[in-house]
């Protein structure tokens, strides 16, 4: 059973990923048609994925990753050929359940699609749904709100396919049960490592020079350039923008709750209620009481409480003689708020006729609203509107920017100069990685290095490094690959030598020193203090050594495991086991786990289904190419 989990772990994993990932995370990925692409990739039941959707969706990829992993991800893996194939399955099976979903006349209505919209956070201010933040965004990403919607609800059908399917598994109490005990099972266990020692361990010179010989990719000095470069993003714009000293103000008055507390009344009300649907002649009848009621607290009105306990329809507030407590605009309907904001302090009103029935109010309190002064917030609001004009701007400036770098090929200035912006370098740039994150982009990398590039100084092409970020560079000096000196590196190559004699003379010895103990002649064995360990607890054992403990027979003990280590070897004895029965809520977590890799298993299932009645193919040498 636990094979099964460790062989499909990586299957539960990716299936979730596709249950749970938010559906505006696939922005460019599925569903970038309105990119352009000459060539395809894949076409699945006929329907293309082209060369440049392909590279957006490795790109987007590449860029998750990167942050994942702070900036140290290896530029290899990030283009390897295992990452090109996995992205391309990916997009490949969002086809397949997108053309499923279009067959059986799948669809999500319009208010899931509003709900979805609005509880985006990219689209929220204050945690509120914010239609400027929206219209903002998707100018930002170049797509309209047709196309976002149409991407939107595709995805969401998507996620409600492999939902169903993947939440469809189902494990047996009593399996569940077996495997929680299994992994709750402790073995009592003691080691002795014996480590790898290098000294005294004599290389012959020809060994040395043999492998620098034979391995001359190991020992060579990569190319390298020094570029000079710029960056255009609506940030770099923000230097130039001016905003109109009219609008700044139209902005604070619009939106004076966000510069202070807003004012607060507090009120009572006697609420004469009507029921909804009531007839003309019931709402007549409910009025003329109103006005009755009214008349008696206007000749009395200090006995207002006391008739809202008696009279009010509000039982929430009738037993507190009708008091609403502290509430600001846009708590109540709006003919009680205007009322409300409009009487002074111990005034009772009119009548006032809402959805709920005839108020009578009265205003007990008031907390006047503390604003910020206008030239207090005013930087923060010009920032904000600049940022957003920028933001505007920014297609219209990149598509320049790109022109300029093109047609005035032999400098960056006149790109930098247009849009104010600063020409900076960077040196020790090679093929696979920049150690300016501004460069570190496959697609830049590759322009920087074409022979354009590095033999005519030409300006690269401007590449969109992240959303809304275009770079340009210029190479200003080249240092073509060679090969370390032999004298260099031989003292390296001896020591690693070395050690690698040294690593398997260890493992060697542990070896047999294992076999020896299995025999029963455990004196020369010198194992240190035991420790519980267990599969949920290896209290540090590696993953390879925990699987050889708890692989090893129990029914005789002590038993024996043991394992090469990176610095030689290890034994390990075993000499207790401990059964622990899990609690119920243990089981019970278990068995949900257990379900959903079941669950996945089911995905994968009907993912291979889809595939094979559906024609789906592979163009490789697209696939391989790497990104220009």
């Amino acid at each position: 059973m636990f094979d099964f989990v460790t062989k499909h772990k990586r299957l539960l994993q990716i299936v979730l990923a596709l249950m749970i990932v938010p559906p505006f995370a696939f922005w460019g990925i599925q569903w970038t048609q309105r990119v352009g692409g000459v060539g395809e990739v894949a076409a699945v039941g006929g329907q293309k994925i082209s060369e440049q959707e392909f590279t957006e969706a490795l790109r987007q990829q590449q860029d998750q990753l990167r942050a994942m992993l702070r900036g140290n991800a290896d530029p290899r893996m990030l283009d390897s050929p295992a990452m090109r194939r996995q992205v391309l399955d990916g997009m490949i099976s969002q086809r397949l359940l997108a053309q499923h979903a279009a067959r059986n006349h799948l669809t999500v209505s319009d208010q899931t699609l509003v709900d979805t919209i609005t509880s985006i956070p990219a689209f929220q201010v204050d945690g509120k749904f914010s239609r400027e933040r929206y219209d903002i965004a998707l100018q930002n990403e170049r797509m309209s709100p047709d196309q976002f919607d149409a991407a939107l609800r595709r995805d969401l059908v998507v996620q409600q396919i492999s939902s169903a399917v993947a939440e469809s598994g189902f494990v047996s109490t009593s399996a569940a049960a077996q495997f929680a005990r299994l992994r709750a099972q402790q073995r009592e266990i003691s080691e002795q490592r014996i480590l790898a020692d290098a000294k005294g361990v004599q290389i012959k010179p020809e060994a040395v020079r043999a492998v620098y010989d034979a391995n001359p990719g190991r020992f060579q000095l990569p190319e390298e350039v020094q570029v000079e470069y710029a960056v255009l993003s609506a940030d770099s714009l923000l230097a130039s923008e001016q905003i109109d000293p009219a609008e700044l103000r139209k902005y604070y008055e619009a939106n004076l709750s966000k510069y202070g507390q807003p004012e607060e009344r507090r009120a009572s009300h006697i609420l004469i209620s009507v029921k909804p649907g009531a007839s003309d002649d019931d709402k007549r009848k409910a009025r003329a009481r109103a006005e009755d009621v009214l008349k008696n607290l206007r000749s009395s009105p200090g006995s207002f409480a006391e008739v809202a306990k008696k009279e009010s329809g509000d039982p929430g507030s009738a037993a507190k003689g009708g008091d609403l407590g502290y509430f600001s605009r846009g708590m109540m309907v709006r003919p009680f708020e205007e009322a409300a904001f409009r009487l002074k302090p111990g005034e009772i009103s009119d009548i006032v006729e809402s959805d709920f029935g005839f108020h009578i109010i009265k205003v007990t309190g008031v907390k006047p609203g503390k604003v910020k002064p206008f030239e207090q917030v005013r930087p923060e609001i010009e920032l904000q509107l600049k940022k957003q004009q920028a933001g505007r701007r920014f297609a219209e400036a990149a598509e320049t920017f790109s022109n300029i770098v093109y047609e005035q090929p032999d400098s960056l200035k006149p790109a930098a100069d247009k849009f104010h912006l600063a020409i900076q370098t960077a040196q020790g740039i090679t093929r696979q990685v920049a150690s300016v994150p501004a460069l570190n982009n496959p697609r830049l990398l590759a322009s920087i290095f074409s022979d354009d590039s590095i033999k005519n100084h030409r300006n690269t092409e401007a590449v969109e490094t992240s959303p809304g970020t275009l770079v340009a560079a210029r190479v200003t000096e080249h240092k073509a690959a060679s090969l370390r000196p032999f004298d260099a590196v031989k003292e390296a190559i001896a020591k690693q030598l070395a050690q690698q004699e040294a690593l398997a003379e260890a493992r060697k010895r542990g070896a047999a020193l294992l076999e020896e103990l299995r025999k029963g002649d455990p004196s020369k064995a010198a194992f240190g203090a035991s420790k519980l360990v267990s599969r949920e607890d290896p209290k540090g054992l590696a993953p390879a050594a925990l699987s050889q403990v708890f692989a090893a027979d129990a029914n005789k003990l002590p038993a024996y495991a043991g394992v090469d280590s990176g610095d030689g070897y290890t034994l390990y004895r075993i000499s207790k086991v401990v059964d622990v029965q899990p609690d119920e809520n243990r089981e019970r977590s278990i068995q949900s786990e257990l379900g959903r890799m079941s669950g996945a298993l089911e995905f994968q299932s009907f993912l291979e289904g889809l595939r094979a009645d559906t024609s789906v193919d592979v163009n490789k040498e697209a696939l391989e190419q790497k990104v220009q």
